[in-house]
């Protein structure tokens, strides 16, 4: 450490180190009896009255020296500054060179002087001897050493120089390197020794700090022995378990504490136990982490960290407000918030947990879900509010039906699910559930109105050693489905054939997939001519499938599959491009109509597909008709409206399938892009016999063409009701039977040609009226 660093140390550790210099003077003594027995014993073989001189300087100087000494010892620094510290080091320095002087005289002396082989070997190791002790004695100060090593070896250069020996030269030379390495060795130990003061102050700090931030921790924290004796306790720790004073707690044991803690809190003895037990396995290792219940109204989170040496250190926090959180959050998750009842996930574990209950028996179990039939009505009609409150009340009485016999929850919207586990193995199951349906049914009060309400059931039964929750679900759905189809507001126990038709359904779907995908689906067309058949003007596409062991699918059945999938756009980008390409091969006055689906206009890539479809192809847009559903106006009709247009802005011909079938028929024909309207086959069979019917179709044929659009009648196909239309002018196409069946589209173009080879009879002037 250099001059700088010593000077820019704190007064007080520059004092630590001077007085270091007046310790230890039993070497002091030592070093003088030495000192004193040498140049005796050298006085005495040369007779040299200058080691008899020598003699007694060392005795007077050890003297003078231990009376300084005593003198520090009195001296008061509690408030001593530097300047004072520095006289007492230059004293000490004084004293120490006189001794080393005496001695480094001595051995020039005897070097240049005496020249006696004993005195000079005498002289020079004693001296030498004082060096090795200099460095452990002096290191405090740096200016004692290198004046105390200069001020004995210096003499001793001297006397070897006067010797004018080249050797001894060269032997005083090398002494110099002496006094620099002692000086080098006492640095080095002082700085040692400064870094550790500076670094046991730091430390002292440190630990003051600690100490605050430890007691001022939201955790608490006790540090354990290997014996489990407390060694540090926070004030935090005191006050969650009522330790009382951290001071008492050391050196305790962990369980007296925590006994002594609990007691305060009035816990039972069973309480404290479990408490002992959960922290025990926290200190063995066995758990990292504990919540501990230490009473209603306080949670405790501990966690443990253990040291090599065996020290554990507990640090825990109060987490009450997080496990009512939890608590609060757990209810939330597990139920259901507005009935009350078990939620789906929490249901499947009360059902698993109950059938785990029956053990190895195999006893019978069911499982009925419940649709509230009608409850859409109760919405639409009396708003979402009543419609809550009834759902309340349906299960507040299916809680009341059900007790502690079975288990009940609210799978979705109007579905209620029930899981019967027959824990008194009871062989009327099936009657039981029955009852539960049954009073399921009745009148309910709700939001201040009556509902007289029906629940569509769908049952299953089966072994508990065959539970499967899932699989129950599935059957249960069927079940319910069926009573939907055949017996709304019934009960329907689930038989085998349902899940055949559920999984050949599956299969079905599976099959259609494949079928997209390899393009196995084809087309085939159903012409459109003019009222006496003389003309075709345009060709309905309708897709195929001919299944490879099913042979031909009905296209309601596999559209719908489709739609279920979601694959119902790919049949439509199919239809559309195979369509237009075979549109291309038939006479110019031909058009193609090709269906739209609900899913193709929910957004404008269908706007974008016809417009890549027509470019690729080459079709003109005026020859595309695009046919759409009344359902596909339901859900936006805005957005439908603005789809529509486009298509129709670009030249598309726009008509309107099965009209009269839907909700708002005439409205759409006020606002929507339609060229063409396309009326039921619904509003023609029987048209003869039902005068009613035909009034319907001449309404609506009269309204379209006020509006000025085209009409098509579908689903014509005897020669009586083309006659009538024909007479009245109900039609400006025909499609039906009567004309043509689906024909492939190479078929096309002989009907082109040669019109349709049957006797139609003759339109008379008359006009809907």
């Amino acid at each position: 450490m250099t001059r700088n660093e010593r000077g820019a140390l704190p007064t007080d550790v520059y004092l630590s180190s001077v007085s270091s210099l007046y310790e230890h003077r039993r070497t002091l003594l030592i070093g003088m009896l030495s000192h004193v027995v040498t140049f005796a014993l050298v006085y005495l073989k040369t007779s040299d009255p200058l080691y008899l001189i020598c003699t007694a300087a060392i005795v007077v100087l050890w003297v003078l020296r231990n009376l300084d000494m005593a003198r520090f010892d009195r001296q008061d620094f509690s408030n001593a500054d530097r300047a004072t510290v520095r006289k007492w080091e230059n004293r000490y320095i004084l004293g120490g060179v006189s001794v080393t002087l005496t001695c480094g005289i001595a051995c020039g002396y005897a070097i240049a002087v005496s020249q006696d082989s004993f005195s000079e070997l005498a002289c020079i190791s004693v001296t030498l001897a004082s060096m090795i002790s200099l460095v452990g004695r002096n290191y405090g100060s740096e200016r004692a050493v290198l004046l105390l090593s200069s001020s004995a070896c210096l003499p001793i250069v001297i006397g070897l120089i006067t010797l004018q020996d080249p050797f001894m030269l060269i032997l005083a030379v090398l002494i110099l390197p002496f006094i620099f390495s002692t000086w080098m060795m006492a640095n080095n130990v002082r700085a040692f020794l400064y870094e550790n003061v500076l670094a046991a102050r730091e430390i002292a700090t440190i630990a003051g700090q600690f100490d605050a931030a430890l007691n001022n921790m939201t955790h608490g924290l006790l540090m354990l022995d290997r014996d489990n004796r407390i060694v540090v306790a926070n004030e935090r720790a005191c006050a969650l378990l009522m330790l009382g004073d951290k001071a008492d707690l050391r050196d305790r044991l962990l369980d007296d504490v925590v006994r002594r803690g609990v007691r305060r809190m009035s816990l039972s003895v069973e309480e404290t136990r479990a408490i002992s037990r959960q922290l025990d396995l926290l200190i063995k290792g066995k758990k990292t982490q504990v919540l501990v219940p230490v009473t209603n109204d306080l949670f405790l989170e501990f966690s443990a960290g253990r040291h090599e040496n065996g020290e554990v250190v507990l640090i825990f926090e109060d987490v009450t407000a997080r496990v009512q959180a939890d608590r609060q959050i757990l209810q939330m998750v597990r139920f259901d918030t507005l009935t009350g009842l078990p939620s789906r996930d929490y249901f499947a574990e009360l059902a698993h947990n109950a059938v785990a209950l029956e053990g190895k028996g195999d006893v019978e179990v069911g499982l009925m879900v419940l649709d509230v039939a009608e409850f859409k009505h109760v919405n639409d009609m009396r708003g979402h509010i009543v419609g809550d409150r009834l759902l309340q009340a349906i299960a507040g009485r299916l809680k009341t039906l059900v007790g502690n016999t079975a288990i009940a929850a609210r799978l979705m919207g109007d579905e209620f699910v029930v899981f019967f586990p027959n824990r008194m193995h009871s062989p009327d199951l099936e009657d039981e559930m029955r009852a539960v349906h049954a009073g399921m049914r009745g009148a309910y009060l709700a939001g201040g109105f009556t509902f007289n309400m029906t629940m569509s059931a769908g049952v299953v039964l089966v072994p508990s050693s065959a539970f499967r929750l899932e699989e129950l679900q599935i059957k249960a759905d069927l079940a319910l489905s069926e009573t939907k189809a055949r017996n709304k507001g019934g009960c329907t126990v689930f038989e085998d054939e349902m899940d055949a038709r559920y999984l050949d359904r599956q299969k079905l779907k599976s099959d259609l997939r494949d079928a997209i995908n390899a393009g196995a689906l084809t087309l085939s067309y159903q012409p459109m001519f003019t009222p006496n058949g003389a003309r075709l003007e345009c060709c309905e596409a309708l897709a195929r499938w001919t299944h490879p062991e099913r042979g031909p699918v009905p296209p309601n059945v596999f559209i719908q599959l489709a739609e279920e999938l979601g694959l119902v756009t790919e049949i439509t980008r199919f239809a559309l491009e195979q369509a237009c390409r075979d549109c291309m091969s038939w006479p110019s006055h031909v058009s193609v109509s090709v269906n739209l689906s609900v899913l193709d206009l929910r957004s404008n890539d269908i706007v974008t597909v016809v417009a890549d479809t027509l470019q690729a192809t080459g079709l003109d847009a005026s020859r595309l008709h695009l046919e759409v559903t009344e359902s596909c106006l339901m859900d936006e009709p805005a957005k439908v409206q603005a789809i529509l247009g486009e298509l129709r802005d670009s030249g598309i011909t726009i008509a309107i399938d099965d009209f009269g079938t839907g909700y708002s028929s005439l409205s759409y024909l006020d606002v929507l892009p339609v060229n063409i309207i396309k009326i039921d086959r619904s509003f023609v069979r029987n048209i003869r016999e039902d005068s009613r019917r035909f009034k319907l179709l001449r309404g609506t044929a009269n309204l379209g063409r006020a509006l000025g659009l085209k009409i098509v009648v579908e689903g014509v196909e005897t020669a009586d009701q083309l006659q009538l239309i024909n007479d009245y002018q109900c039609a400006d196409l025909i499609q039906g039977f009567l004309f043509a069946a689906p024909m492939p589209a190479s078929a096309i173009e002989a009907f082109c040609t040669n019109g349709v080879q049957k006797p139609v009879a003759t339109p008379t002037s008359k006009r809907i009226a």
